[in-house]
């Protein structure tokens, strides 16, 4: 390798660094805007990894943004809105994800309702609309920052944003109804019960006992890993700490770990577990302890 090679590959090593950082501090607001984008803060992680992973490729290739922020968010909306047509031909409704086109009055009640709106709300918009509304009135980017982020015009964002509000508006204004909630696996849920059972007995033997030996684990924002003997170590954090207490739940209608406080245990969620099930083993931990931003707006029930 020349000199000029090194000079190159450190440049880049340096640039990726500072990339890193960055993309750090904007991960909790690239969620928060993903989620809403697609209505589950489970897939708007899964679409913030991808925008990462995507931002550390183009960069490494030798992209290099002017500006990090909008960078980031245009190739997490553009993740989204791949999402959301991949979603809608898999339920054969090309018609949600139609994009229309996207006053710049900034009202504090179109704020407080578009911050108040639930996931499921927001869904009620076409995504020009719901894009526009979440990047203006939720994480308070300017048109200026918005055009940035889409690439498209103010008269656009405008359009959009007026129409969006609007949408919500109405929301807001009429009654709440539940949706309804999909029918549960008793076998997973039994499972489910008696693995938080075994964790909060401190049986981390047995739970060793019920892994894959090609268990999956993800923690979150933090690292993953393959295979029995190295995702059974994951239960030693758990071992040596007590300020925890496991208890069974739904997140946004699926069955999963509601991770509370011991003296609060049957307080809000500070974070949740999803298990998956395969052959009656643990074939799939994915952790949020380290990604506590993905609470924020979470559906999520508890279970007797």
């Amino acid at each position: 390798m020349t000199g000029s090679q090194d000079q190159s590959v450190a440049a880049t090593e340096t640039r990726l660094r500072a990339f890193e950082r960055e993309a750090a501090g904007l991960r909790a607001k690239l969620h928060r805007y993903a989620s809403r984008m697609v209505g589950s803060v489970i897939d708007g992680e899964d679409i913030v990894q991808e925008a990462l992973a995507k931002g550390f490729v183009a960069i490494r290739n030798g992209d290099m943004p002017d500006k990090t922020e909008p960078w980031l968010f245009r190739i997490a909306h553009n993740a989204a809105l791949d999402f959301l047509r991949k979603r809608a031909r898999s339920r054969g409704c090309e018609s949600e994800v139609e994009l229309d086109t996207i006053a710049d009055e900034n009202s504090a009640l179109d704020a407080r309702i578009a911050t108040e709106a639930s996931l499921a709300e927001l869904m009620q918009l076409p995504p020009a609309q719901r894009c526009a509304v979440v990047l203006k009135d939720v994480l308070g980017h300017s048109l200026e920052e918005i055009g940035d982020i889409l690439e498209t015009s103010d008269t656009a964002i405008k359009g959009a944003l007026q129409r969006g509000r609007e949408s919500l508006r109405k929301l807001a204004a009429a009654p709440r109804v539940a949706p309804p909630r999909p029918a549960l696996d008793r076998q997973d849920m039994r499972r489910l019960g008696d693995y938080v059972a075994a964790f909060n007995a401190r049986d981390f033997d047995g739970l060793r006992g019920l892994l894959a030996e090609d268990v999956k684990l993800e923690l979150v924002n933090r690292l993953r890993a393959d295979g029995k003997a190295y995702v059974g170590n994951y239960f030693g954090r758990y071992a040596d700490e007590t300020h925890w207490h496991f208890a069974t739940g739904l997140v946004e209608g699926r069955p999963a770990i509601l991770v509370t406080s011991p003296e609060r245990p049957d307080g809000p969620p500070r974070y949740f577990i999803l298990i998956d099930w395969e052959n009656g083993r643990i074939a799939g931990i994915r952790d949020f302890l380290f990604a506590d931003y993905v609470m924020d707006g979470l559906d999520y029930s508890s279970q007797p």
